[in-house]
């Protein structure tokens, strides 16, 4: 499944949802999905597939009255919140800082392997799991039964194709 996560924070409501609009636009051709992080509003107005929720955004349970069917993700960090999570019918749970992250402040220490395999056989929702995951580490998280979310390792990068393909090569060989 392809997927793009668009997470703009530091936009306003109506450059956000441009953005979202024109995002859509892009990934329908492309047969992409698209989760917007945090707005639930953006998400309907976009027509995007679905909506990523942190622990402090709009409560699962209003999320999902106001979604219906579409992807619901959420936000956790630890056991507890990703069983929170199963019991509210999210559709997948973000988890993490697997490892030391510069790009976003979570508040929490890095959760390890050992966590995030422990979550996985805490919960049957899919894991993707985000926070200092590089190409030399995503083989790890993917053995520990999760998904993988990259930024920092994608950033920057000169030839981003590249890069996706080569770690696309990795997911056929583990």
């Amino acid at each position: 499944m392809r997927l793009i996560q668009l997470r703009a924070k530091e936009m306003n409501a109506n450059e956000l949802f441009h953005l979202a609009r024109e995002t859509r636009r892009l990934t329908r051709a492309a047969g992409c999905l698209l989760i917007v992080n945090d707005r639930v509003d953006i998400a309907l107005a976009a027509q995007a597939d679905g909506v990523h929720l942190g622990q402090e955004d709009l409560p699962l349970a209003i999320a999902r009255k106001l979604m219906g069917e579409k992807i619901i993700g959420i936000s956790t960090h630890d056991q507890a919140q990703a069983e929170e999570a199963e019991r509210g019918a999210a559709d997948y749970i973000g988890f993490g800082p697997i490892f030391e992250t510069t790009t976003k402040g979570t508040g929490y220490s890095p959760r390890g392997l050992a966590l995030l395999r422990g979550i996985r056989k805490a919960v049957r929702l899919p894991i993707v799991a985000i926070g200092g995951i590089t190409e030399k580490n995503i083989t790890q998280v993917w053995e520990a039964g999760a998904a993988a979310a990259m930024i920092s390792d994608l950033i920057g990068v000169e030839d981003v194709a590249a890069k996706v393909r080569r770690l696309l090569a990795l997911r056929k060989s583990s």
